[in-house]
């Protein structure tokens, strides 16, 4: 009988009070096993615009990659379990699409760079589908098409993976138990995870706080690093299985493109290196803001208190030539379209100086001022100056590059270790555990 290659995505099943889109992409996974496809690939675990303010969490959607005799029926076991595990009651707005063909065209690839960027209306999915022969199914608005149609095209240009274990469903809703020092020692054994634990607030990094049937999450550089590391995890709870997938988080993709000064999109993700043209302010609850230039087009930037960047944003000066990353707020009555800051680059910095009284060559005391256009004497030795001098005050910052703490990193968020690394695309393994249910 004929094999067919056929690509599904689905997003936006979940919603903020409960369930999870990789929870549904275990269930299918464990369900297809059991009709014994064939998987081409890791389930992919992709993270969009995190901006997208209806965003639940990390804003991620997941695609599967499989080999059929019947793609029929998987389609319709598929969408069964899309209805049966989507939370519609609760706001959800699910997308699901099936492609059937061995390649993806470039045009898919290309939706799914433009999600992780900007707002892509939920109209445009739809014509994306029609015209590109992408069958679908939807409730609610249908938004849930973008993620559905950008997982299944997206291109890796770097990766990780993400190991994630659920819970039981007698223990949905409950506090999460996981030892601290178990997480810790793993961070510290597996230098291929990363993002496990902060060691500056002694917080554990892995668990999400909701009721939704995620317990942990390991991520890491291959899939051996995730199973070890999640070997490592100590609770008083058992979990009920595991599935690791290929991921884009840790890689920074959301800031990869060049945002446009005279035209900042809402919502919208990216970079932008400018010159720093107004004194930074502390407003109430710590947070700092900003103005760049660039090319006479000007923005404020806003730095958060939880990101522990304000010290480095407060220590900015006019003149200093950075590199910045964030996503755009909507103008307000108060504000216009501001630049919410994820990373700080100083490129160069600019010299500090101040006029200052001269010293004395002799006594190396700061000189005193005989009065307004009298010079400066030295009240030791007597010795006199006519000007003040130029003096550079050094700064507290270097030029280099500053992430958030640890702890507020996004998904996206490429961590200090992974800076330097990018790893190109590794091939499928089926014999690694990838996945398992007890």
């Amino acid at each position: 009988m004929k094999q067919s290659v056929l690509h599904i995505g689905f997003d936006d099943t979940d919603s903020r009070n409960g369930m999870c889109t990789t929870f549904l992409a275990y269930k299918i996974v464990e369900h297809l096993r059991k009709e014994k496809v064939r998987f081409l690939d890791y389930p992919y675990l992709i993270r969009f615009n995190p901006n997208i303010p209806w965003k639940t969490r990390g804003n991620g959607a997941v695609a599967l990659k499989i080999q059929t005799q019947n793609p029929r029926l998987v389609k319709k076991r598929v969408t069964d379990f899309v209805k049966k595990y989507s939370a519609i009651d609760e706001g959800a707005n699910p997308g699901l699409v099936f492609y059937e063909n061995s390649a993806i065209p470039k045009e898919f690839s290309e939706f799914g760079k433009t999600a992780l960027f900007t707002l892509v209306n939920r109209n445009k999915a739809k014509r994306f589908a029609a015209q590109n022969n992408i069958e679908t199914f939807y409730m609610g608005n249908g938004q849930g098409l973008v993620g559905a149609i950008g997982a299944i095209g997206y291109s890796f240009d770097d990766h990780t993976f993400e190991l994630i274990a659920y819970r039981h469903k007698s223990n949905f809703g409950k506090k999460r138990f996981i030892f601290k020092e178990s997480v810790k020692k793993m961070q510290e054994t597996i230098p291929k995870t990363f993002n496990s634990y902060d060691a500056t607030k002694n917080r554990v990094l892995i668990a999400p706080h909701g009721p939704d049937p995620v317990f942990f999450g390991v991520r890491g550089e291959d899939v051996q690093s995730v199973v070890k590391g999640a070997s490592l995890v100590k609770s008083q709870e058992k979990f009920s299985g595991y599935m690791v997938f290929r991921s884009n988080q840790g890689t920074g993709d959301h800031l990869q493109n060049e945002l446009d000064m005279g035209n900042l999109r809402t919502f919208s993700s990216g970079y932008v290196v400018g010159q720093v043209v107004k004194t930074p302010r502390t407003e109430r609850g710590g947070h700092v803001i900003f103005t760049i230039s660039k090319s006479d087009k000007k923005a404020d930037c806003a730095v958060y208190k939880p990101t522990g960047l304000t010290d480095i944003a407060s220590n900015l000066i006019k003149g200093d030539l950075i590199k910045i990353g964030g996503g755009i707020r909507k103008a307000s009555k108060t504000h216009g379209r501001t630049i919410n800051v994820e990373f700080i680059e100083a490129i160069k910095l600019a010299k500090n100086t101040v006029l200052a009284n001269p010293m004395c060559t002799k006594c190396e005391k700061r000189m005193k001022s005989k009065g307004k256009g009298q010079g400066f004497k030295c009240e030791k030795c007597g010795n006199i100056s006519e000007d003040k001098v130029t003096e550079n005050i050094p700064r507290k910052i270097k030029e280099q590059l500053y992430l958030p703490a640890t702890s507020a990193h996004r998904h996206l968020t490429r961590p200090m270790k992974r800076i330097s690394k990018f790893n190109t695309k590794i091939a499928f393994d089926n014999s690694k555990k990838w996945f398992y249910n007890f």
